[in-house]
Parts: structure tokens; sequence; C-alpha cells
């Protein structure tokens, strides 16, 4: 090239070479003390905080974050939904794409946000430490660039959780050894707040508040970081109106019920309309409309209007029942791509993979459990097994032996899948294994949920790319009936979604990031079980369509 014409396209360019910044971040992750539930214990922590810190950056923006791991614990961060282009040593699962950060040791990590903006969060991506280490990404769009909807005023981040009084390390590790589920959690938390506990003799944080002035807008960032709930959120007397999920823009709908399952992420506006001397109830509740539901305890926060009014009475909100099965659907078919001249929805039309994955429960033989057998989690009858180096490594240096590509595109077995009289074997096989695909190929995934044992929903998360969500419905999915109801048009775009208890979900997505990319349940309790495997991107032409060179200070198994 030219040295004027460098010189012309750097003059070009540096608008934009401006704009961008690095941001870095020091997370030290650390045990502390917190008092929740009338009782202390040590928890895993950033910086001391929980929910942990939120990394703020804009979309173009280089992000370097130091993690520091300074816990009895190997641990790993997953910067959910970043989609982590061609920085898959970046991504954070444990096994997958890194090997862990032992105790005393640290990992940089570095990637940029490409194409990006809205909410997404942090978490740790090994074991059951997420449940303590996560907190958000606020993604902004680029200076200039005004948001697809009204500006709010502010913007208020709720982060929901669940907290075990029991070691959550321990409650994971009993449950292996028995092959029996894992206890459920003792409560809901909003921002780390399990609110008031009565008749507690200690110290205690309490009700999560927040607070607004009359007649404002407010941008609420809302991140469903529990472990194995999925979530219903009201907020008394109020309406919202969603505006993007997963950090993808959506056309803009009214609700006074937002559904969030782990691993979601949703922003809504909320307008600040009523009367000031009230208080506002905000609800969180489980949803779970499977056979063996188990609730726990609905967790309330509290909106306020300022100046604050201290003996205003309270407005209260029903939430919806555990099995409020309608609620759910309503709010999931409400959802659509903004699909704009500036937002487009590309959606994939043509399909070179078409893919047939059944999700469900099974169970294996397991000496060393209490009778004899252990609950295991499988797609397309697969257990994955973890292997002891990531495969991103493997793959990266042809290393033999750690896994194999021959993962099945359909179920080995075709079966009634939603039935109760299930009579085949519930056992599954075990294997390490990926399914590959060529660099820009265009897929298509049918999720199945089974019967086996019992029908649940699961909310699967992609990583390394966002996909498209263009049907969904209850019973067997059937191809000549249901694709013709396929929304190709403006179907959400996410990187996490719910199959429905006893029915399935349609994916789309185009595999334009080489690499190994993680799938999996994102509830905790089924991705210990195995419900999880891996896609394998290749390398396309050059270096602008190759994985980048590992980091020299990647941790080794």
């Amino acid at each position: 090239m030219e040295p004027w014409i460098r010189a012309l396209l750097i003059l070009l360019l540096l608008p934009t070479l401006a704009e961008a910044r690095l941001r870095h971040y020091n997370f030290e992750v650390v045990m502390k003390n917190y008092t929740r539930l009338c009782s202390t214990k040590a928890i895993a922590t950033v910086n001391g905080k929980f929910p942990g810190p939120t990394l703020h950056a804009r979309e173009g923006d280089n992000v370097v974050v130091k993690v520091i791991n300074n816990i009895n614990y190997n641990l790993t961060i997953h910067w959910h939904g970043i989609r982590q282009l061609r920085t898959g040593w970046s991504d954070g699962p444990a096994y997958i794409t890194q090997c862990p950060i032992i105790p005393g040791q640290n990992y940089l990590y570095n990637f940029t946000i490409t194409g990006q903006r809205g909410t997404l969060f942090w978490h740790a991506h090994i074991s059951w430490l997420r449940a303590t280490l996560h907190g958000a990404i606020v993604i902004l769009p680029k200076k200039g660039t005004p948001y697809p909807f009204p500006h709010p005023v502010n913007q208020k981040i709720i982060v929901l959780g669940e907290w075990w009084k029991a070691d959550t390390e321990a409650v994971i590790n009993e449950a292996t050894k028995s092959g029996m589920p894992p206890n459920v959690s003792d409560s809901h938390t909003m921002n780390g707040h399990t609110g008031p506990v009565r008749n507690c003799s200690i110290s205690t944080k309490g009700t999560y508040t927040l607070h607004v002035e009359q007649n404002k807008t407010y941008l609420l960032r809302i991140i469903n970081a529990a472990i194995n709930d999925e979530l219903f959120f009201r907020i008394a007397g109020h309406k919202l109106t969603v505006v993007e999920v997963d950090a993808s823009y959506t056309k803009p709908f009214i609700t006074d019920t937002i559904y969030i399952a782990p691993g979601q992420t949703t922003n809504a506006l909320l307008k600040a309309d009523q009367s000031p001397e009230r208080k506002y109830l905000i609800g969180m509740s489980s949803f779970m409309d499977s056979p063996v539901a188990v609730d726990n305890s609905t967790n309330y926060g509290l909106l306020r209007y300022k100046p604050s009014l201290g003996g205003s009475p309270f407005v209260l909100t029903a939430m919806p029942s555990l099995n409020a099965t309608q609620a759910q659907r309503n709010f999931i078919h409400s959802l659509r791509s903004l699909n704009s001249k500036k937002y487009p929805a590309k959606v994939p039309l043509s399909i070179d993979h078409s893919l047939f994955f059944t999700m469900g429960v099974g169970v294996n033989p397991c000496a060393t459990c209490l009778n004899g057998s252990k609950l295991v989690g499988n797609i397309n009858n697969v257990t994955f097994v973890m292997p002891t180096i990531s495969l991103l490594q493997a793959h990266y240096y042809n290393i033999s032996g750690v896994f194999t590509d021959d993962f099945p595109g359909k179920p080995l077995i075709s079966f009634d899948y939603t039935t109760v009289n299930y009579t085949g074997s519930l056992a599954t096989m075990n294997g390490t294994k990926v399914y590959r695909l060529p660099f820009n190929a265009t897929v298509q995934v049918v999720l199945q949920d089974t019967s086996i044992i019992a029908p649940e929903s699961h909310p699967i998360h992609l990583h390394g790319t966002n996909f498209f969500v263009v049907g969904t419905g209850i019973g067997n999915y059937d191809a000549t009936k249901d694709s013709i109801n396929f929304n190709l048009v403006d179907p959400v775009e996410r990187n996490t979604i719910d199959v429905p208890t006893g029915g399935w979900t349609v994916i789309r997505f185009l595999a334009d990031n080489p690499g190994v990319w993680f799938m999996h349940c994102h509830l905790e309790v089924h991705t210990s079980w195995g419900l999880k495997m891996a896609f394998l991107i290749e390398n396309g032409d050059g270096p602008n369509e190759s994985i980048m060179a590992p980091p020299k200070d990647l941790p080794k198994c």
C-alpha cells in the first residue's frame, strides 16, 4: 500500500479510533463475611462486593480485566453474552476455553465489544461459585448514538439472585456424592438483599429500595443471576416498557409482569407516574411449571418516591402463581427484534446445518452414590464429560484424545418426546463430544424438551454468538407443520432462551466466530449433571477469520 493511501486511511479512521477506549478493571476475588437471614457466612466476592462491581463500557471499547484468585477454589469468570469475536481465550467457561485460575494466580481477560450495546452480566463459570460471584455489564451506545426509545433520566441496575444459608460448594458436592438433586436456596435476593427477617437478633441487610422522582422515566437494567430459578418481576401500581433483552433492542411493549430466566437480561422503561404519598412493593417470585416444582420464598423490594414520606401506606402486588405458564408465554410471545434500518434482524434464511437436540434428565449407574445410581442431564442422550484440558487448547494445538467431533445432530432413537409413558432406557452415554461447523455456516437447532423422568423447562445459553428465536411451541416439534409459522422477519435476538416445559424452541445463528463455544442449560443443577455440549467453529480464510493466538498468561491445567 502506498504511504499516502495509508496516511489517508488513518485520518479517516481517527474519529472511530478516538471514540473507542481501553477500559481496565481489577477483580480481586476474596472471601468476605455477609449476614443474611439472621446468620453469617463467608462468601466468594469480587473486591468484597455482593453483587460484584458493575463493568461499564461503550460499544467498540477494548476491555481488560485482571482477575486475581485469592480464594481456595479454582476460578474462572465468564462475560455472559459478550460475543468474544476471535477472543475465545477470554470467554471463561472452565475446561471449555481455559483451564481454571488456581488459588494465588491471576489471568488477564482481554476482549473488544463489537456490535453490542445494552445490559449483560459477568459471573464465575466453574462449579456453583456464580451464586455470589456475579455483577452487571453496562454497554452504552457509541457517543452521539441515541437510544431508539425515550431517553431516561437515570438508570437502575437490579440483579436478581438466590441465597443459601449453607456453603453452595458444599451443597453441590453433597448432591454429586449422593446422586440426588441439590437442596434449593433459602431465599431470593434483589441486589443482594433477602428482605426483612423477623425476630433477628443480629444486624442484617433488609429490603432493597428503589428511589425515584415523580414523572421521571428510568431505565431498569434487570438481570437474572440466580443459580436455578426462573423468575417473575413486578412493581406494584406501575407498568414497564420492555425495550431490550440480552443486549439486543426490541420493539417496545408494555407489561406489568416481566419473565426472566437465569442468564437473561431485560431492559425496561419505568415511568414514575404514581402518587408519591405511597410506597410500592417490588416483587420477584419463582416460575416452575414442571410436575416436580419446589417453591422457595418470594422476595420483595420497595419503590419509594423522593422526597420520602415516612408513614406513607403500602401498595401491594400479587405475584403470578408458581406454575403461571400463561404469564410466561404472554411475555415470551411479545418479544420481537427492533428490526430497524440501523438495527436490522439478520435472520439466516437458508440453512446449512439443520440440527435436532433433545434435552432431559436420565439415570446412570454410580457405585459411590446412595442408591447405586445418579441423575444426569443430557442432550441427544449424551451426558457431557468435562475434560481435564480445555477444549479450545486441544483444538488450537491439535491435541488428540481430549474430545471427539461426533456429537449427534439428531437423537439416535426417535420417540414420543413429551409422553409421560416413556418405557425406554433411562441411561445415557457419557462423552466429551463437540459438533463441528465450518466458518460462516448457517445453523438451525430445534431444542426439544423430553418427559423422561419429568418434563422441565431449560434456559439454554449459547456462548460466542447471538441467535434468533424463530419458533416455539408445546408438545413434539413437527417440522412440516411448525416451520410454516416461523417468524423470519423480526424474531427476538438473544443469547439465552427458555425451552418450555414439554415443548420446543427453534433457534438460528451464523457460525461466524471461530473457536469452541459452550452451549448448556443455565439451571446450574442441569449443567452440573451434564446437560451441555460445545460447537467447534473452524477458522475461515486469513487472520481476520481465525482465532487469535492464546495469551502468554493462559492458565495451565
